[in-house]
């Protein structure tokens, strides 16, 4: 991670941070679909790790930001049309980026601090080229493969056995003994020079051409038609397990011994790594590299080697803690600055942005790239007419890392940022201590009324198929949709959206069919929907889980703020604003300035006047409890003082994988404060309140009876 760009995180507040973490769930979600579903990606490989990476950052600056759609909770996309779906037995995981060697160090510290090791204990893990291909899961009973299904949105993907049973890389017989059940995954991959013959002849037929070997694999697995799959020239190096009937193995190396007696190809540059220094060697390796090896790979993989731990460490949403992707650099160039634009976001954020003198990056042209906020302009001192260094990394878009002042037009002037909104002209504030300026028109800002709708009905919320962000934004233009609810009485409408310009019967009545069909929607869908600063997927589902019903947390966070209206003074002392504030605050990961947030949206009239009329039309209903026979499912858990036999990031984990609820801090709803040596102010307010108080061998002794 670049200087400059942990300088840029370190300025943002809290809301340009929300801001910003909403973009980029959008922009990845829409670039997963592309990419997993579509076989069509507009954007590189580098531009998309980018993304991730800005998101990450802020993510791990703000991590009571970090959101239910967030793409650290979220694998691939949904399955795409034209194959039978197949549901995995595990999920298939994607793997947290890497892309410094600090970042490197840290992983290794991580699972130190994660497992109670010493720091200088031994952790070996397995490094292994990442191939840019496909990946895909092959299922094999009694020795025999029976079905392959692609990652899809890594719990449901499609099933592709016909089109792997043509690779011959893939074996039909496992060799050996195999235990009844064994799922292999891998990845399906196409060579340069296949793909450069590929495309040579689909050239001299006049069929269009693959972008990248990437795209050629993906678009040749997924032929409906296992024939033109069989004439492709498809590879397959295996790299790991799903379902296994019985363990095969201790560790990841022995496993890779046993996809190779069984018969499949393992990557040869793999290499068992026992420090920090081992594997960045292996790494610059494997760089140096990259331009003869015959396929395509966008940086190294590291796993940890021994499976107990792995068990251990478990996963967090989308991906393993026990394993991590480190990624190859993003690339830079130089253009110039043409002028600076502003953005206005759904909160009413002033973004600018560079448009530039359009300039190819690494194969992709690059005409827009983000300057965040005022104050990034002015220590950059970035001006209009300036040549600029870009580089593919930090944003929704390409960001400016900064101005060659060598090359600065004498009459170039500092750029003065507005202090009125540019789209509806009310007074563009700054708070004291935030670097955002906000529009302060609100709902009267077309703009921050269009981003609004545009998230209400985005994937991860309401995900109304075929009502995309420029629909959104036309029918608001012509006054067919004012509000969310509007969406929803849009069939009384039906002859204007027929005759509109690139509609028709069939077209309207597929977008109102799609409406129908969200009419009933999950309270944690919902919550999220409403855009709620700080408030993403992840909090939604907290609160849905925590109030259970529409009314009961609209009454809840009715209470919330009207305590918090009557007790402004008291910051940041939940506790004494009131109850039901307390309660707010209290639930994991919300705390003190998201739940104000919260109270801010309910303490607007014309957002409660959303929600009745939201009301009328929808069906709200509880979100589903995790399954789960634990005797602490849906119970509220606290940890205090120190855990002997387990880390506490490890205890907490666990705790929420039974069903448990985790709170910071001990009320009255509290059910169980487990309590280690040094135990202090919580143990005394648990005893006051009656709680029970649980030892570290009490909890485990209770969790240990779930089936």
């Amino acid at each position: 991670m670049t200087n400059d760009a942990d300088r840029e995180v370190a300025l943002l507040t809290e809301e340009e941070a929300a801001t910003e973490l909403e973009r980029l769930a959008t922009e990845i979600a829409r670039h997963d679909r592309l990419y997993h579903q579509k076989d069509a990606p507009e954007i590189f490989d580098a531009d998309y790790d980018a993304l991730r990476r800005r998101n990450d950052t802020i993510e791990a600056r703000f991590p009571e930001l970090i959101r239910d759609d967030s793409p650290n909770k979220r694998v691939g996309a949904a399955p795409a049309e034209g194959f039978t779906q197949v549901r995995h037995s595990r999920p298939m995981l994607s793997l947290q980026n890497a892309f410094a060697e600090a970042d490197v160090v840290e992983f290794f510290a991580r699972i130190r601090r994660f497992l109670g090791l010493e720091a200088d204990a031994e952790v070996a893990v397995m490094g292994e080229p990442k191939i840019d291909g496909i990946s895909a899961a092959l299922r094999y009973e009694d020795g025999v493969f029976v079905q392959g299904a692609t990652r899809g949105d890594g719990v449901t993907g499609e099933d592709i056995t016909r089109n792997l049973k043509t690779l011959d890389e893939i074996p039909e017989h496992l060799v050996g003994d195999a235990p009844a059940v064994v799922e292999v995954r891998g990845e399906v991959y196409m060579t340069r020079d296949g793909f450069f013959e590929l495309n040579r002849k689909r050239e001299a037929e006049g069929a269009a051409v693959f972008a990248n070997p990437r795209n050629a694999a993906a678009g040749s697995l997924r032929q409906l038609d296992p024939k033109i799959t069989a004439t492709r020239p498809l590879h397959f190096f295996a790299y790991a397990s799903g379902e296994l009937s019985e363990p095969v193995a201790d560790s990841h190396a022995d496993f890779l011994k046993r996809l190779d007696a069984w018969g499949f190809r393992t990557n040869p540059l793999a290499r068992l790594c026992k420090t920090p220094e081992e594997v960045l060697e292996l790494y610059r390796e494997i760089l140096e590299a990259r331009p003869e090896l015959p396929y395509d790979i966008d940086g190294v993989v590291y796993k940890l080697d021994r499976h107990d731990w792995q068990d251990r460490m478990g996963m967090v949403s989308r991906a393993p803690r026990w394993a991590i992707a480190h990624k190859f650099p993003a690339e830079q160039a130089q253009t110039v600055l043409n002028r600076i634009s502003i953005q206005v976001g759904r909160t009413g954020a002033l973004t600018p942005v560079a448009e530039l003198e359009p300039i190819t990056v690494g194969g992709v042209v690059v005409s827009r790239a983000t300057l965040h906020n005022e104050d990034e302009i002015a220590r950059k001192d970035v001006r209009e007419g300036d040549t600029v260094v870009i580089q593919r990394a930090g944003d929704v878009i390409p960001q400016v890392v900064r101005a060659v002042e060598d090359n600065r037009p004498a009459n170039a002037k500092p750029y003065v940022f507005p202090t009125e909104c540019p789209i509806c002209g009310s007074l563009a504030t700054r708070d004291e201590g935030e670097v955002v300026r906000r529009c302060t028109g609100g709902l009267i800002c077309p703009a921050q009324a269009v981003e609004r709708i545009k998230h209400f009905v985005s994937r991860n919320a309401f995900d109304i198929e075929g009502f995309g962000r420029k629909h959104v934004a036309a029918f608001w233009a012509d006054k067919l949709i004012e509000s969310p609810a509007d969406i929803f009485r849009l069939r009384s409408r039906v002859e204007e959206l027929k005759t509109r310009e690139g509609w028709g019967e069939q077209s309207a009545a597929n977008l109102l069919d799609s409406i129908e069909t969200r009419r009933s929607i999950s309270l944690d869908r919902f919550i999220y929907a409403l855009g709620i600063r700080q408030v993403g997927e992840a909090t939604a589902r907290l609160l849905a889980r925590q109030y259970g019903g529409l009314e009961e947390w609209r009454a809840a966070m009715a209470a919330a703020t009207d305590e918090r209206a009557e007790n402004r003074e008291e910051m940041k002392k939940p506790e004494l604003v009131g109850e039901a504030f307390a309660d707010l605050c209290n639930i994991d990961s919300v705390g003190f300035s998201v739940a104000d947030a919260i109270t801010d949206f309910f303490a607007e009239a014309h957002n409660q006047a959303i929600l009745d009329d939201l009301s009328e039309e929808l069906e709200v209903v509880p979100i589903e409890a995790p399954a789960s026979t634990s005797p602490v499912s849906g119970k509220t858990v606290v940890f205090t003082g120190t855990l002997e036999r387990m880390t506490r990031n490890e205890a907490k984990a666990r705790a929420e994988s039974l069903g448990a609820k985790v709170a910071g801090s001990i009320s009255k709803k509290t059910d169980y404060l487990v309590a280690g040596p040094g135990a202090g102010s919580k143990l005394a307010k648990a005893t006051e309140l009656g709680i029970e108080i649980l030892s570290e061998d009490d909890w485990l002794g209770l969790i240990s009876s779930t089936a």
